[in-house]
């Protein structure tokens, strides 16, 4: 067994070296770069600017949350049970998603908007004034509310602030010039506004009271927990056919009868199938009875009785071709054998006296009993193959 590496294997592991390397390099030289809060409030990112922290607190808490990856018209709860949050959406709402939120509202749904892009989701709304460079800030509220619950401050880095002062605003947090939350109601349902996301982002839901403010705009005015919805849709996250199918129990119903279809063909073929009986083998095969034949005779010692099995079969075969009595001598048919059959007689004369010493011995040694018997049978095949010759000679 070779114990070191070859010429080739070494080639390889040198070869993926490199090739691991030169990834490497290309991965930290062409991969994309993230500052410190520059990722979008996605319940899937752990960077400082994700949500996933205050995604998996709500799963801790026992809240109902979901992630959505559905157009809003595809909400199948009750809107008045129902939150949908869009935490600062990188992507443009059509006029279908338009309809659908402000239907969603009107029949008394409740959505959390983070962010300077309502105006595009929400079009009665006025633009927010957007913050060129947005900073910490603390804010305190602006008037009781049950948002503002055991929340004295919160700390938020505004990227903008609501200039617009329809009556049907309640600004709950902020300046009157500088409102940083708003309560809007539309219809029977409200939109919580807020001026960035950083409440809800994993950098930001533990600062002072950001916590609480987070956790009061997930439940009804009653303190009654909502089903949630954290939108991933207009983050750019297209849930597809199977994706949607893989939420139902669907795919093990699927499962079930792909495993029945296989049982069902499975014993058609074996039914139907062509009946063959199998074929029985023998357990003992001529070479295993040899080498058991063989295991005994050494194990015994008993040498000198292969070598009588062999000198007698010889011996049959002589007297038989010659037609010499039983009792004839070996010198006898040794001379006949060469007369009459061509056989060397002097080689043929010495094998037989040696191997009629050999039979009648207590002891022989295993090497030259082997020599022996290969000798004699060679002399009996010798005899089985004259037959033909012969039969050829006449003809």
């Amino acid at each position: 067994m070779q114990g070191g590496l070859t010429a080739t294997d070494r080639k390889l592991l040198w070869g993926f070296a490199v090739l691991f390397v030169v990834l490497a390099a290309g991965t930290a030289a062409l991969g994309p770069r993230q500052e410190e809060g520059a990722a979008f409030p996605s319940s899937y990112s752990s960077d400082s600017g994700g949500a996933l922290a205050a995604y998996l607190l709500l799963q801790d808490l026992h809240y109902p949350v979901r992630r959505w990856e559905q157009p809003p018209n595809l909400i199948t709860d009750r809107p008045a049970e129902t939150l949908l949050i869009l935490a600062e959406p990188t992507e443009t709402p059509t006029d279908h998603d338009q309809a659908a939120l402000l239907k969603f509202v009107n029949d008394g749904g409740r959505v959390l908007f983070c962010g300077a892009q309502i105006a595009s989701f929400f079009p009665e709304a006025e633009a927010p004034a957007k913050v060129s460079d947005p900073e910490w800030k603390e804010f305190a509220p602006a008037l009781p509310s049950y948002l503002s619950r055991g929340a004295s401050q919160v700390v938020m880095r505004p990227a903008a602030y609501w200039r617009d002062r329809n009556p049907a605003l309640l600004r709950v947090y902020g300046e009157e010039q500088s409102p940083a939350v708003i309560s809007w109601r539309i219809g029977s349902g409200e939109v919580l506004w807020w001026a960035g996301a950083t409440p809800l982002t994993n950098a930001g839901v533990v600062r002072a009271g950001n916590l609480e403010l987070f956790l009061n705009s997930m439940a009804a005015p009653s303190g009654e927990p909502l089903s949630i919805y954290w939108d991933e849709y207009f983050h750019g996250a297209r849930g597809s056919l199977w994706s949607y199918i893989a939420a139902t129990p669907l795919p093990w119903g699927m499962l079930q009868i792909a495993l029945l279809m296989l049982a069902l063909m499975f014993t058609f073929s074996r039914r139907s199938g062509p009946i063959v009986q199998p074929a029985a083998v023998s357990r003992l095969s001529p070479l295993e009875f040899v080498e058991t034949m063989g295991g005994l005779y050494q194990r015994a010692h008993a040498a000198p009785i292969a070598v009588a099995a062999a000198y007698r079969l010889l011996r049959l075969e002589l007297i038989r071709r010659l037609g010499f009595p039983v009792s004839g001598a070996d010198k006898d048919l040794a001379r006949a054998a060469g007369q009459r059959l061509g056989l060397p007689r002097d080689e043929l004369s010495g094998t037989l006296e040696s191997a009629a010493r050999a039979a009648n011995s207590t002891k022989f040694p295993a090497r030259q009993a082997l020599d022996l018997v290969q000798r004699l049978e060679g002399y009996v095949a010798q005899l089985r193959d004259l037959n033909p010759r012969l039969q050829e000679k006449k003809q």
